[in-house]
């Protein structure tokens, strides 16, 4: 399946949906804290009914209503085992695989073609360290995983996923032992952790940072039930400020901050460094926009989800711009590297790829194509928006946004986006 796009002018408020990452992280918190806890302002969307299915999986009691989320009872580490299918969501598997390390019961874990690329190793080390048993194929899924862990100390590295990490931290309060946990190396996606962290605290327990981003410390605690908010998404919010630049004209995004950190907020001063004048005012984000953008050097090292909105900016740009320090978006659901540089040449960009980035320069001329996104959610929103800027395009894979932002189509279209499916 494919939609045709035809170009476009943005205008009117577009509501930014809640955030994906910390929707995973509140679902499973509250699966494991001791009681009834409740999710306001939840994302549905394919990946994170993968979380709520795993935790059913577990033995949790899950109620839904409209955007709220009722979950009972810790997990009955005492129960069967099972199969826990994660589809398409990289954060699942990680932090269910954790999980199923502190049951004494078989799990398996496995998803879509996708997933059975997705590394795996760091963190099935590490867990077989402490006691489990992890049976995988060659560090990938699916994943066999057998416990019980008890805790103690142990070392990760960190220049693959900052989720392994998130894994770890989060079972740690439930470990005997607790967990001395030492990461290892260059740390990629560091706001990540901070969110986790951020998470925990929310639902009661204590971590003790000894040396940030390289050790921390996590006694034997209870998570308590609460009532957690959802924020905004910041990572699909710069898609939608992406679009904003490129076809909007009179657009507002209304967002809802909270106190949670989230690193891809990064994008709004990335955008001031390139001219645009970015206003907050009650809870609402408007943009004014030069003609063209500045271009520039960008570290996504910490926030590599900002690759896709930052890349198609160059649409607008009178400067190259130039991405690294992020290979690891080579390990998300697609190589993101690899795709942006051999689709975005189809309309006319030139592009030099290199192994931790990406170096566009700006068009002379652009050119209508057929975008293949290879079913990366965040890769076919891109060029969706890139279709709305050239026109007469067309964008495979339009099922993917389930995974993060279900209603992507319908809200663009809403305020101006031609996009069609076919």
């Amino acid at each position: 399946m494919t939609c045709k796009i035809e170009k476009s002018q943005l205008n009117g408020e577009i509501v930014c949906p809640p955030s994906k990452s910390y929707t995973h992280r509140a679902v499973f918190l509250a699966a494991l804290s001791d009681g009834k806890s409740i999710v306001k302002d939840a994302l549905y969307s394919a990946d994170t009914r993968a979380t709520i299915d795993a935790c059913k999986t577990f033995g949790v009691n899950v109620h839904e209503s409209g955007d709220i989320i009722s979950i009972d009872n810790s997990i009955n580490l005492e129960g069967e085992g099972g199969i826990i299918d994660v589809v398409n969501s990289g954060t699942t598997i990680r932090i269910a695989t954790a999980i199923a390390a502190i049951s004494p019961n078989k799990t398996i874990l496995s998803g879509d073609s996708s997933i059975k690329k997705r590394p795996m190793k760091p963190l099935l080390d590490s867990l077989e360290l402490l006691g489990a048993k992890c049976i995988s194929d060659d560090g990938k899924p699916p994943i066999t995983v057998s416990g019980t862990i008890k805790g103690g100390e142990v070392k990760i590295i960190g220049d693959v996923s900052s989720q392994f990490i998130s894994a770890l931290l989060i079972i740690a309060p439930r470990l005997q032992n607790g967990l001395e946990l030492n990461i290892e190396g260059n740390i990629v996606s560091k706001p990540y952790i901070d969110s986790t962290i951020a998470s925990m605290e929310k639902f009661g327990v204590e971590v003790e940072t000894i040396e940030k981003y390289k050790k921390y410390k996590i006694e034997h605690q209870t998570y308590k039930p609460t009532e957690f908010s959802i924020p905004s998404d910041f990572s699909n919010l710069a898609l939608l400020l992406s679009a904003t630049v490129l076809v909007g004209n009179d657009v507002s995004i209304k967002i809802s901050m909270g106190d949670l950190p989230q690193g891809d907020e990064l994008f709004i001063d990335i955008l001031e460094k390139m001219g645009v004048v970015v206003t907050l005012q009650n809870n609402i984000i408007s943009l004014k926009t030069p003609a063209k953008l500045d271009g520039g050097k960008f570290d996504l090292g910490n926030t590599p989800d900002l690759l896709p909105p930052l890349a198609i900016l160059i649409l607008k740009s009178q400067n190259p711009i130039w991405i690294y320090n992020v290979a690891h978006a080579r390990f998300k659901e697609t190589d993101r590297i690899k795709i942006i540089a051999r689709e975005i040449k189809k309309i006319g960009i030139r592009v030099e790829e290199k192994d931790d980035g990406i170096i566009l320069y700006p068009p002379e001329n652009i050119t209508s194509a057929q975008l293949d996104s290879e079913n990366d959610h965040r890769l076919f929103m891109a060029f969706c928006i890139c279709g709305m800027h050239i026109g007469g395009c067309e964008v495979t894979n339009p099922d993917s946004v389930e995974v993060s932002y279900p209603n992507f189509i319908s809200d663009l279209s809403k305020i101006g986006g031609n996009i069609f499916q076919t």
